[in-house]
């Protein structure tokens, strides 16, 4: 797998890349590295874990607990809930450490761990990589050191977490969303019971589909990445909108009463013009990445909003956010991130956010949404190829020089690496759609004949 960190968590195929050794190892090393940093000095540590519904995730759940109770630290299982649930969950039960486990948008044969820091932060670069190098060092044969007797952590289930996150989740609402009628689609996966039950209390009449995991169809044909569904499903029902949320739901992209789809970007740009209005909305500033599209950045402009730019990669997000006193910043993939109220991306909290503005407004998403105007994207994954030499390749720097001199101000080339997946992202912004496509299509043979 290479480095075991990208930029979300560790991820791999579960019981070939990602397995229960590795898992349990890795829960180890982590509850050590935090105990040397001085995490749980001066009391008994504690840790969240939850999962999403994938098959493997009951092998690697109980590999993750073994292992966080055997270094001596208790563990509270909050079972099938959102990745940002147990962020949540983790800052409000005053935990040391949360765990995840998921692979959010992947296929369900893929799984990851991800780590939070106390107070439901995501754990420092630098914290993960101190774990990796224990784990590194004990996998190859180093002992560890063990507590016995009553020093082994205890476990128990967290059957409030639930009941908990949705009443957090509820009670930042600006508003309630009565007399919307709302499709939500849960991609059968960790937010199949949360997401349905806050919007029903938050007074939506809600329709569900993507709500019955059965460990095997996660992502599968359904969720933010496959909208499909949704968009039959809003018409059909003549609903407001439509909300989808990826595996693990820290994503959210929405359906206008037409089908069509509105993105993180344009869900960014609604919701920064509502807290604005709110005086929510700090230094008039919201934070994207360079994958943001360009008519984003133009309608920001023209709204007087401030717009900073990261690398792709929501903790990229989040520390600009942090670092600037942000309230609000995401990505174009449905990554939304509203500070006050949640410590990483959440899926569900965006959802509501956007539902709410619509109720406020008695405007339709489709007027709402329409603030940007998108222009052309084509967004091409080359898989199977090297993506740690895109930096390194003469010839694809080459590629992207021309590509851009085509182009000129009216587009532009992004070539990057994934972060969670073995693959080169190519995406190519124009004017005009068939240019656009044209010229992703032309650099992703030569990502292929380069990097192959």
């Amino acid at each position: 797998m290479g480095r075991l960190f990208g930029t979300d968590g560790v991820r791999g195929v579960a019981n070939a890349d990602l397995t229960a050794e590795m898992a349990l190892g890795l829960s180890v090393a982590a509850a050590h590295v935090l105990a040397e940093a001085g995490t749980f000095e001066g009391h008994r540590p504690t840790a969240v874990v939850g999962r999403d519904p994938r098959a493997s995730g009951e092998f690697l759940e109980a590999a993750m607990v073994a292992g966080l109770a055997s270094a001596g630290v208790d563990v509270l299982r909050v079972g099938v809930l959102p990745t940002p649930a147990v962020a949540h969950l983790t800052g409000a039960l005053g935990a040391d450490l949360g765990v995840m486990l998921s692979a959010s948008h992947n296929a369900m044969p893929d799984n990851g761990i991800k780590f939070f820091a106390r107070g439901g932060h995501k754990l420092a670069d630098e914290l993960e990589d101190r774990i990796e190098s224990v784990y590194e060092e004990h996998r190859t044969g180093a002992p560890w050191d063990r507590p016995t007797g009553a020093g082994v952590g205890r476990v128990r289930d967290y059957e409030e977490g639930l009941d908990t996150y949705v009443a957090h989740l509820v009670g930042v609402l600006p508003n309630r969303l009565d007399g919307l009628r709302i499709v939500l689609d849960e991609a059968h996966g960790a937010a199949f019971r949360v997401s349905p039950e806050a919007f029903a209390r938050a007074g939506a009449e809600v329709v569900t589909i993507g709500t019955q995991p059965d460990g095997l169809n996660i992502n599968d044909g359904c969720g933010s990445t496959h909208l499909e569904q949704l968009k039959a499903a809003v018409v059909e029902h003549g609903a407001a909108l439509g909300i989808a949320h990826d595996g693990d739901a820290d994503r959210c992209l929405a359906v206008d009463h037409t089908g069509e789809e509105v993105d993180g970007d344009q869900i960014l740009a609604v919701l920064a013009l509502a807290m604005r209005e709110r005086s929510a909305l700090r230094s008039d500033t919201v934070v994207a990445t360079v994958m943001s599209n360009l008519g984003f950045k133009l309608a920001m402009e023209r709204e007087g909003i401030r717009f900073v730019q990261t690398a792709v990669g929501d903790r990229y997000v989040l520390e600009q956010m942090k670092q600037g006193g942000y309230a609000l910043g995401g990505e174009q993939s449905g990554h939304v991130i509203a500070l006050d109220h949640a410590t990483t991306g959440d899926g569900t909290l965006t959802g509501l956010l956007l539902a709410a503005r619509v109720a406020e407004t008695g405007r339709p998403l489709r007027e709402l949404a329409s603030v940007m105007e998108r222009l052309p994207q084509v967004l091409i994954n080359v898989p199977d190829v090297d993506r740690t030499r895109v930096q390194a390749s003469g010839e694809l720097a080459a590629a992207v020089t021309e590509a851009e001199r085509e182009l000129g101000e009216t587009g532009r080339v992004l070539l990057r690496p994934s972060g969670t997946e073995p693959l080169v992202r190519v995406m190519v912004e124009a004017a005009d759609i068939d240019q656009a496509r044209s010229v992703a299509e032309r650099l992703a043979d030569v990502v292929k004949s380069a990097l192959g």
